[in-house]
């Protein structure tokens, strides 16, 4: 009878101290990483966690996998708050991996790209910018003698380990784009439909208007006539290092193959990351008579089809913003 009585003694001590492990709160109060590599076995998850003070021991991890038999997701993970082994493991088991976002407005071009990667703590700007040069490959696609990524890195918000390569972000960012023109059920030229879509991007802000600015650059390259589109000069410009902000008329004059003023026809390619409405527009452009458009004071765009049309809604813009 003492021997039975020990023995329970035992048994509640043990489950005691097995519930004490596993059920009450520990870890870190500072942000604390543990990455854990794919193959790792639980047990090594359990030592890595409990080297980085994440859970008392290993045992613990050991005996809630025993109890949950859950599957384990490799991965980094980031603890900043004392939480019990069952919910470290629960957030093992759904592969809550530490990611970091990266947002790409419609318009941003490599540039800007390339800054917001550097801001959300992915690596060096002039690094991306580097690998957005050297993996043209992953749009060979569209665009075969492509010498930039530009256009291809669809407007999107993207979570990235921190240590994603620059290759496996932009591979991440083409095939978005590679989702979009599935979705658009894009055919044909691509890339002459993604450079004049980045154009109309640019142009306006406005989604009902961006089919009959893509109406009127078309309706311009048919005739002949230069697109003089501004967003294109400032490009030329910061492709050259001498954006300064505003366009100049020493910009206008350059001989840059982006400045559409200086030269007829789409630009060698895109100068900036088109959304969808823009990339609808380019390949849906409204028929017009019309070949000309100012933004007026409303921020709203009005077309005209004669010169003559054009300078009195110009006129009137410059009026009203007196």
């Amino acid at each position: 009878m003492k021997f039975l009585g020990f023995l329970f003694l035992l048994v509640v001590i043990a489950a005691g101290v097995a519930g004490f492990l596993v059920m009450v709160p520990y870890g870190p109060s500072t942000e604390t990483f543990v990455d854990i590599a794919v193959g790792t076995s639980t047990r090594g998850m359990g030592q890595k966690l409990a080297a980085a003070g994440v859970i008392r021991s290993e045992y613990a991890f050991d005996l809630v996998r025993v109890i949950k038999r859950g599957r384990l997701k490799a991965g980094e993970y980031r603890f900043d708050h004392p939480a019990t082994a069952i919910e470290v493991y629960e957030r093992i088991s759904r592969g809550d991996v530490y990611t970091r976002a990266v947002t790409i407005p419609e318009g941003y071009n490599l540039w800007d790209i390339a800054a917001a990667v550097e801001t959300a703590g992915l690596g060096k700007r002039a690094d991306f910018l580097q690998a957005a040069k050297a993996n043209t490959k992953l749009i060979a696609q569209w665009s075969p003698s492509a010498t930039t990524m530009e256009g291809y890195l669809f407007p999107d918000t993207y979570r990235f380990s921190r240590h994603a390569t620059h290759e496996q972000m932009l591979a991440a960012m083409v095939r978005r784009f590679g989702r979009a023109m599935t979705e658009l059920g894009a055919t044909g030229n691509v890339s002459r439909m993604v450079t004049m879509a980045s154009l109309v991007e640019k142009e306006v802000h406005i989604d009902s208007e961006r089919p009959m600015v893509a109406g009127v650059f078309e309706n311009r390259l048919r005739v002949g006539m230069p697109l003089a589109t501004d967003p294109a000069v400032a490009y030329a410009a910061m492709l050259d290092g001498r954006w300064r902000g505003t366009i100049y008329a020493s910009d206008l004059a350059n001989m840059n193959p982006y400045n559409t003023y200086r030269h007829s026809g789409l630009p060698p390619g895109p100068i900036c990351s088109p959304g969808m409405a823009a990339l609808r527009a380019a390949m849906h452009p409204e028929k017009t008579d019309n070949l000309y458009f100012v933004a007026d004071a409303a921020g709203h765009t009005r077309f005209s089809s004669t010169l003559q049309e054009h300078a009195a809604q110009v006129q009137a813009y410059r009026k009203a913003t007196r």
